[in-house]
C-alpha cells in the first residue's frame, strides 16, 4: 500500500514539475555557456593588462584606455556569471540557522529567499535596460580616447542581469510546483546551501582527480 502511494506521489511530482524542470535544464545550459564566455573574458582581461603594462614600461606606449576597457570587461564577466552561480548554488549563503530547522519549514524559507532574489533581479534588469535606452537616446560615449559608445558595455551587462532574472523566474516556477507536490527534499536539493562533500567534489573535478558530474545528475533521484 505504501509502495503504491509512493509510486503515485512520484508520478504526480514528475507530471507537475516536468515542464519547469525541462525549462530549468535549458536555462542552466545557456547560463553555463555564458559563464564559460565570462571566464575567457577574464583571461583576456588579464592578458590585456599584462601586455599594456609591458608596452608602457618597455615600449613607451599604451592603449590610453586600459582602466575603462578593463572596467567594462569586469562588469561584463560578473553579470554573465550570475545565472550560473545561481544554478550551481555558488552564491554566498548565511546558513547558520536555516540548516538547523526542519525541512518542512526550510523549504518555505528557501522559496521565500528565491522570491526576493527574483524580484530584485527583475528590478535590476529593468533598470539596466532603461540605462541602455538612455545611452541610445543620447548617443552616450565614455570619456576615454577611444570614445566607446556606452550602449555596448551596458548592453552586455544588461544581458547578463536579464539572464539571472530569467533563470530565477524559471527556478521559482519549478519550486512553486514542488511546493504544490509536497516535495520538500527536492526543494532543499535545488536551493539549499552546498555541503562540504559537494565542495570537495568540485575541487577534485577542477584538478582532474574526479570525473565531472552532470549538472542535473541528481534530478532523477527524487
Amino acid at each position: 500500500m505504501s509502495s503504491a502511494a509512493h509510486e503515485r506521489g512520484f508520478r504526480v511530482t514528475t507530471g507537475v514539475t516536468g515542464l519547469p524542470r525541462a525549462m530549468r535544464r535549458a536555462a542552466s545550459a545557456l547560463a553555463a555557456f555564458m559563464n564559460y564566455v565570462a571566464g575567457w573574458n577574464y583571461i583576456l582581461c588579464a592578458a590585456f593588462i599584462t601586455i599594456d603594462v609591458l608596452c608602457r614600461n618597455f615600449g613607451g606606449f599604451s592603449s590610453s584606455a586600459t582602466t575603462e576597457i578593463t572596467s567594462y570587461m569586469l562588469a561584463f564577466g560578473i553579470a554573465w556569471g550570475l545565472a550560473h552561480a545561481l544554478a550551481t548554488r555558488s552564491h554566498i549563503r548565511i546558513d547558520v540557522l536555516v540548516n538547523r530547522l526542519p525541512i518542512g519549514l526550510r523549504q518555505y524559507l528557501h522559496a521565500f529567499a528565491l522570491l526576493l532574489l527574483t524580484g530584485l533581479s527583475l528590478f535590476i534588469a529593468w533598470c539596466a535596460w532603461r540605462l541602455v535606452g538612455e545611452s541610445i537616446l543620447f548617443n552616450a560615449k565614455d570619456t576615454s580616447a577611444l570614445a566607446i559608445p556606452l550602449v555596448i558595455p551596458q548592453g552586455l551587462w544588461a544581458i547578463g542581469i536579464t539572464m539571472l532574472a530569467v533563470f530565477a523566474v524559471v527556478l521559482l516556477l519549478e519550486v512553486v510546483c514542488l511546493l504544490a507536490a509536497g516535495n520538500a527534499a527536492e526543494i532543499d536539493k535545488l536551493l539549499g546551501p552546498r555541503g562540504y562533500q559537494e565542495e570537495t567534489q568540485e575541487a577534485l573535478e577542477a584538478v582532474g582527480l574526479a570525473p565531472a558530474r552532470s549538472a542535473d545528475a541528481g534530478d532523477e533521484q527524487q
